[in-house]
């Protein structure tokens, strides 16, 4: 919020709760840039992290987010409220999550074992997840192994992606630029771009 201009106080004015999410916001800064800082993780310019988002940086993996990106962790920054907060979370050696500039996600986990590569502007609904891998193998006898275990297969989401809440994006997915996942569908397979798609499985259900 800026701390003048006309548009900030018609928000104040219209809004007054912003103001106590701001306040928090601020006083929590100094701690989660230090989180931030200690997995590793380059701060950038205009960033809003609302919350506490969960940050599991595997040795000698990386993350990589860009300028003008906002975390929503605190239930009360979104009327979509998240029920968990944001999560970053690389399983392997060599994984890799990577986001681009102006993106937005609320309650989002994000977990990769390969990796995970989201362009510009993109948005991610309330509770969405983005997991590039099988925690562990189908067979029963796979599944007696160890955790992170299973197949992976990278993820990558255009520029000007829209993905609304409770979806769940799996491994080995490319979203073309500019195309919506609809609320809580399942991704299987390729999104082509300015598609809309919808369901479990996800499947087309119109063009932009």
């Amino acid at each position: 919020m800026s701390p003048d201009g006309p548009d900030a106080w018609t928000k104040v004015r219209n809004m007054p709760w912003t103001v106590s999410l701001e306040v928090r916001r601020r006083l929590a800064w100094p701690l989660v840039r230090a989180q931030f800082a200690w997995h590793g993780i380059e701060w950038r310019a205009g960033w809003k992290i609302f919350g506490w988002p969960i940050v599991q940086r595997h040795r000698g993996s990386r993350i990589a987010l860009g300028d003008g990106l906002t975390l929503r962790s605190w239930p009360r920054s979104n009327p979509l409220a998240p029920t968990a907060p944001v999560v970053l979370s690389t399983r392997r050696a060599n994984a890799a999550i990577e986001v681009g500039t102006d993106c937005g996600f609320t309650g989002t986990t994000l977990v990769a074992a390969d990796r995970i590569t989201i362009g510009d502007r993109v948005l991610v609904g309330g509770n969405a997840s983005i997991v590039d891998f099988d925690f562990h193998p189908l067979t029963p006898e796979g599944r007696a192994e160890a955790i992170n275990a299973g197949a992976a297969a990278p993820i990558v989401i255009g520029n000007d992606v829209f993905v609304g809440m409770e979806a769940l994006i799996l491994k080995g997915v490319t979203i073309g630029e500019g195309a919506v996942v609809g609320a809580g569908s399942v991704v299987t397979q390729d999104v082509p771009r300015r598609a809309v798609v919808a369901g479990n499985p996800a499947t087309v259900v119109r063009e932009l």
